[in-house]
């Protein structure tokens, strides 16, 4: 009665086949998330980016705004990004010297080539004159800095207007 008892071990067809299917479904959902975390990533520090260049440009005409009757040339605007890291005059004349903004150049992570690009650091610029959507730039001054990738962010909104 007891003799046809099955005593085999291992997995059927069937079963080995069912496993392999729920790992594939639960793959296929996990693999969006990997993806969209080297892009998320990269938005962050863009945006990390942005506001230390942006704050670094303000910091500049601040310093330039807190002279009373400055003589200096120009709206206290820096002439290019790399004055920033080479540092601007301190037009306060009781403290002489130059002021660094900042420590090293801020690259944009979207662009490769921001490496090689001596002047802009991968970003484009608008100078005081420009208009606020402006898309091109008079070399006057450095008022505002934007990412030139045409891309759309996670969230929906285009990197040209961050």
């Amino acid at each position: 009665m007891f003799r046809y008892v099955r005593t085999d071990k291992g997995l059927s067809l069937i079963e080995l086949i069912v496993t392999i299917t729920i790992l594939g479904i639960l793959a296929a959902g996990v693999m969006p998330l990997i993806r969209n975390t080297a892009v998320r990533s990269k938005e962050i520090e863009l945006r990390r980016n942005l506001r230390i260049i942006r704050i670094a440009i303000d910091d500049c005409k601040k310093i330039y705004d807190k002279v009373p009757n400055n003589v200096s040339p120009g709206n206290g605007f820096p002439k290019n990004l790399q004055e920033l890291v080479d540092g601007i005059d301190n037009p306060d004349k009781a403290n002489p010297g130059k002021v660094k903004l900042l420590r090293r150049k801020v690259l944009n992570p979207l662009d490769p080539k921001s490496l090689e690009d001596e002047k802009k650091w991968g970003w484009e610029l608008r100078c005081y004159k420009d208009e606020p959507g402006s898309s091109t730039w008079c070399g006057d001054d450095v008022y505002d800095v934007y990412a030139p990738q045409d891309g759309i962010a996670l969230d929906g909104t285009k990197y040209k207007e961050w």
